[in-house]
Formats: C-alpha cells, sequence, structure tokens
C-alpha cells in the first residue's frame, strides 16, 4: 500500500486515476495536518501553495515522486529531489488548449474592443461608433515562437480564414511544410504581419525580444499579443509606441512583475489585460490533476513515467555513475543549441571509454533535454526529450565506440542543421569536474561555466587583443579565454568566460572586428 499525501487542494475527479486504485491510500491533508505522518508518506501532490523544499523532503524519508499539478515547478526544490533519487512529475501539456483559446479570445476582444465598449456601456453609454472593429479575416497572423500552444493557434486561425506566418529559429523546413504554415525570419515576418502574437519561453536571448527597434518595423496600426511569458515584449518600449499610435493596440495576460497593479500600460484605452489566465479553464486545473495522478499511479506500477523533470528513479549504483556525466551532457546540449540558431535536422552522440559501462540512453535523453530546452515552450526533461525531438523532425542517433582519444571516457556530440554542422566534445576527470576539449574540430580545454562567449575568427595577429581591448573599452572583465587553431594563418576559435552575463549591445560591438566570422552569447 502506497501513501500519498494530498497537500493542496485538488477535486475528487482529478485524483480519480489514484481513487480507484487499490494499493494506493490517499490523504488530504496539508503538511502541517499530516505533521505526524510524513515518515510514511511515499508520495506527495502539489499545486503552487505547499514548498516543497529540503527540509520537507528530510521529514519524507520515504518519498519516492513529488507531482505538482501544473505546468511550473517554482515551489519544488529539484536539485534536492534530485540528489534523494525523488522523481519529480508535472503536467506540461495540460495547458495548452486552455492557453491556446485565451490567446485567440484576447485576439478577437482586441479587434473588436470587447472590454472597452463593455465598460462604456456599463456606465451607461451607448457608443457604437467609437468601437467599431476589425475582422480576422484576411489578416495576416505573426506567430513568434512555434511549439505546441502556437501551432494550436495556427489551426484555429485558418478556421478564421486568416494567413499564417510564423518565426521559429528552430523550426525545420519539413515541420513548416508539415502544418501548413510559411516560416520567416523575425525581420521579414514583422513588417508583413497585422497582428503578432509570442510563444516562446523567456530566455536571455528571448528576453526583450520584441523591442521598439523591432516595432518600428512593423505596420503602423499593428496589434501584438502577450499570453506567453512577461518579458517578452519591453514593456517601456511597447508603452511608447501605443502612445504615439504606431501599435494599435495590446492584450496582455502576462507581465514582468505580477500583479501589475499600477502599470502605466494599464492606463492605455489601447490595451486590454487579464490576470495571467491562461491556464484557468476548469477543463485545465482538471487535466493537470489527472495528468499528474496518473503519473504517479504509473510510477507505482513500475512503468516509465512520461513527465519527469529530472532523472527517472534508477538503481543507487546505476545513479552513482550516470551523476558525474549528467550535467556534462545537458551543458553540451545547452552550448550546441546556443551556437546552432537554426532549424535541426539530426543529432548524433558517441560515448567512448572504460566509465561509461552502462545504459547511456539515460544520458542521450538528458543531452537532448539540454539541447531542446530553450527552443520549446513546453518543459523538457529526460523522459519527453525524444518525443518532442520527434515532434520536431529531429532524428536521434546514438553509438558507443572504442577509440576514447586516451580519456578515460569522452561524449561527443554531432548537430546537423539547415545550413551548416557542429561538433563538440566533453569528458568528466573526477576531482575536477567537466571539460569540453573539441569544438568545431578545434581542440580546447575549458569548463563550462555559466556565462560564455564562443568566437570564430580567421587567425591573425591582433584579433584576439581587439577582442580584449572592446571588451576592456565597455568595463567588461573576462574571467577566462581559451584559445584554438588546426593551422596557422586559417580558421580559428575563442572561448570567454565572464563573471556576470554578456550585455546584448556586446555581440554588435564585437563583430564590427573584420576577421571575426561567428560569434555566440552562450548561457548555462
Amino acid at each position: 500500500m502506497y501513501r500519498i499525501l494530498v497537500a493542496d487542494a485538488i477535486k475528487p475527479e482529478g485524483l480519480g486515476p489514484l481513487s480507484e486504485a487499490s494499493n494506493i491510500h490517499l490523504i488530504q491533508k496539508t503538511v502541517e495536518e499530516a505533521a505526524n505522518e510524513l515518515d510514511q508518506i511515499d508520495a506527495i501532490l502539489v499545486r503552487s501553495a505547499t514548498k516543497v523544499s529540503e527540509d520537507l523532503m528530510n521529514r519524507m524519508p520515504q518519498l519516492k515522486i513529488i507531482a505538482r499539478a501544473g505546468v511550473g515547478v517554482d515551489n519544488i526544490d529539484i536539485p534536492a529531489a534530485t540528489k534523494r533519487g525523488i522523481v519529480v512529475v508535472n503536467a506540461p501539456d495540460g495547458n495548452t488548449i486552455s492557453t491556446a483559446e485565451h490567446t485567440f479570445a484576447m485576439m478577437a476582444s482586441l479587434m473588436r474592443h470587447i472590454p472597452q465598449a463593455y465598460a462604456s456601456l456599463k456606465n451607461g453609454e451607448w457608443k457604437r461608433s467609437s468601437y467599431t472593429g476589425t475582422e480576422l479575416r484576411g489578416k495576416t497572423l505573426g506567430i513568434v515562437g512555434f511549439g505546441r500552444i502556437g501551432g494550436e493557434i495556427a489551426k484555429r486561425a485558418k478556421v478564421f480564414g486568416m494567413d499564417v506566418i510564423v518565426y521559429d529559429p528552430f523550426l525545420t523546413v519539413d515541420r513548416a511544410k508539415k502544418m501548413s504554415v510559411t516560416a520567416l525570419p523575425l525581420d521579414e515576418l514583422l513588417p508583413k504581419a497585422d497582428i503578432i502574437t509570442v510563444h516562446t519561453p523567456l530566455t536571455n536571448e528571448t528576453r526583450g525580444l520584441i523591442n521598439k527597434e523591432k516595432l518600428l518595423t512593423c505596420k503602423k496600426g499593428v496589434y501584438v499579443l502577450n499570453c506567453a511569458r512577461g518579458g517578452i515584449l519591453d514593456e517601456d518600449d511597447l508603452y511608447e509606441m501605443l502612445v504615439e499610435g504606431h501599435v494599435a493596440g495590446a492584450a496582455l495576460d502576462v507581465f514582468v512583475e505580477e500583479p501589475p497593479l499600477g502599470h502605466k500600460l494599464l492606463e492605455l484605452d489601447s490595451v486590454i489585460a487579464t490576470p495571467h489566465l491562461g491556464a484557468s479553464t476548469k477543463e485545465a486545473q482538471l487535466n493537470v490533476a489527472v495528468q499528474v495522478a496518473q503519473e504517479v499511479l504509473t510510477y507505482f506500477e513500475g512503468n516509465p513515467v512520461s513527465s519527469s523533470i529530472n532523472l527517472p528513479a534508477i538503481s543507487k549504483e546505476v545513479f552513482e555513475k550516470v551523476q558525474p556525466f549528467h550535467q556534462l551532457v545537458q551543458q553540451m546540449g545547452s552550448i550546441a543549441s546556443q551556437c546552432m540558431n537554426e532549424g535541426i535536422q539530426e543529432i548524433s552522440v558517441t560515448y567512448a571509454g572504460e566509465s561509461l559501462d552502462f545504459d547511456t540512453a539515460i544520458l542521450t535523453k538528458s543531452l537532448i533535454s539540454g539541447f531542446l530546452r530553450s527552443r520549446v515552450d513546453a518543459s523538457v526533461n529526460e523522459v519527453n526529450a525524444l518525443l518532442i525531438a520527434k515532434e520536431r523532425g529531429i532524428t536521434i542517433g546514438e553509438k558507443i565506440s572504442t577509440d576514447s582519444l586516451g580519456y578515460s571516457n569522452l561524449i561527443s556530440l554531432k548537430v546537423k542543421g539547415d545550413n551548416r554542422e557542429l561538433t563538440i566534445s566533453g569528458t568528466y576527470i573526477e576531482n575536477y569536474g567537466s571539460r569540453i576539449v573539441s569544438l568545431n574540430g578545434f581542440k580546447i580545454d575549458f569548463h563550462p561555466e555559466s556565462n560564455l562567449l564562443y568566437i570564430q575568427h580567421t587567425d591573425k595577429p591582433g584579433v584576439i587583443g581587439n577582442v580584449g581591448k572592446v571588451l576592456g573599452d565597455h568595463g567588461v572583465n573576462i574571467a577566462t579565454m581559451q584559445v584554438g587553431r588546426k593551422e596557422a594563418g586559417g580558421e580559428a576559435i575563442m572561448v570567454l568566460s565572464f563573471d556576470l552575463p554578456l550585455e546584448d549591445n556586446m555581440k554588435q560591438f564585437l563583430m564590427e572586428t573584420e576577421e571575426i566570422t561567428f560569434m555566440a552569447r552562450i548561457s548555462l
């Protein structure tokens, strides 16, 4: 009999899979109410109210799985759970339809001025001519970020007779064709779109993605929506463009700071807003509860779960072998992803060395999750990474080699994109940590740290010095620098690390160096 603590309010129908199982005993109490039973609990189900901290886990020695009935897991200490071999699951797909429908409702309301007209009517006014709207039919919808939610919005837009264009740097040609959408670079999409809606994850690269510079390239009278993450639209720039009339209207469900009480955008009649309601439907709330309840039951039946945030439950012996390489492969995947800003066709990984004498499938999944994490608008983990890659038309390959090039272990990754390829090799050295030892065929040796800059350039005197001077002139301190080349006067690379993230404009300043051919800012 497994004892499961339901610590937050979840309706009985959401717990159906568990309440119907004969080997499950449900305890619907808060953590405080169940204080004397915590040492007997096998699983805990929460929403956002209960904080599953390391201290709470210490009080639950039998805990095997934590389930979050929702998308976010900010209230769960993931590293502490992983360290203890506790599986953490959530419901990443439960709100896809809810968010897509909310976005579409916001779009229609924005174009027809429905909230403003309703408020006017409530005030005893009858101003029909003041709220003349615009039809969706025949308009061009620009979707920025084409994951699951973006795909659902595209389906609905076509039913309404809209033309759909999309921007997603990681969208392959094949998937765009399959979804019957026109894929364009962002700079080409913005001037063509009548309405722009954003659906990307919030990363260093997407923060402020739609700013004043980008909005000025749009049609005068464009409409913009953000029902994804606060910060993708630069709120100050959006306000300025609305006041000037370049942007006709905006619909916002999310803000940088929530609640956005007193926010200047809310003072504008051209703005409609909702309090982060994208996932707030009865169906979505029920869906996420049923999904995680089923995941917990699946886990206790001894089957693989499909929405794990961290490592799946494995034996202590295997976990100890895997753990040193787990972070390395995720870092390798993330580095490769950030250096390949285009659609990806194929990812292949090769393992070599005696210390990798276990089933490496879990590492491949970890690597792919690291690669995809900043590219998609859904939670990615070791369990669902291969499925998400398949959905995006990416072929995954894995093989074992006897050639470790003298290292006790060597993991090599090759990524093939629509226009170019990238290779990266890494190793783990006990008491020394993770090292990247090859990048794009160049021998190099650096530790994958938080803030990196990768530069490809022509091997000429003064290039390294010029990079240092540009950074120094702008007050940027270089923590480390590693360089590599194949032959004198040919291609060369440098990898720099910094204590703080590099500002966006530094790439522009550095690219003024004629010999630099490629640059990628990397955040780990």
